[in-house]
């Protein structure tokens, strides 16, 4: 499967693709508005901010699956990130990151990270950090900070 042609949902609801994305150095982290590491949402915008003129991009994906902790509509969720952090980076639909219903997206990540593999997504805020070609180079548990992955951004840049 090519990382490019899997299928997400924007807030509106719609289908996608991450085409968009072609050529970025990403972080995809799987989000969440009531969890203690929800104030990881300001250093995750200041990656954004300070990196996105040398085409990386932050990705949020609220998930739902740990404690009900991403609760509402994607737009309830994404207006609670931009008002509360200031978040300008996308936000993409609620998806599942593990079990059953995994979505395509974190089956992809969770079974091409080389730390983990195949491994579940234990908690909010597990981050895939992803080269240029879609490649998930390095994947971080929910208590890196993100400050603590700039050097690993750096290294793509």
């Amino acid at each position: 499967m090519d990382f490019y042609d899997i299928e997400v949902e924007t807030v509106a609801g719609l289908k996608t693709t991450l085409e968009e994305h072609r050529g970025d150095v990403l972080l995809i982290v799987n989000i969440a508005s009531k969890c203690g590491y929800t104030p990881q949402l300001l250093g995750l915008e200041n990656l954004w901010k300070k990196y996105q003129d040398r085409n990386f991009k932050v990705l949020g994906f609220p998930c739902n699956q740990f404690l009900r902790q991403a609760p509402g509509t994607n737009t309830e969720i994404m207006n609670f990130c931009q008002s509360n952090y200031g978040v300008s980076f996308p936000i993409y639909g609620k998806l599942n990151v593990k079990g059953r219903n995994i979505s395509d997206l974190y089956k992809y990540l969770v079974n091409e990270s080389k730390q983990m593999r195949g491994k579940a997504v234990k908690w909010n805020f597990e981050k895939f950090l992803l080269n240029r070609n879609g490649v998930v180079i390095k994947r971080f548990k929910s208590k890196v900070e993100p400050n603590e992955i700039e050097d690993d951004i750096e290294l793509l840049l």
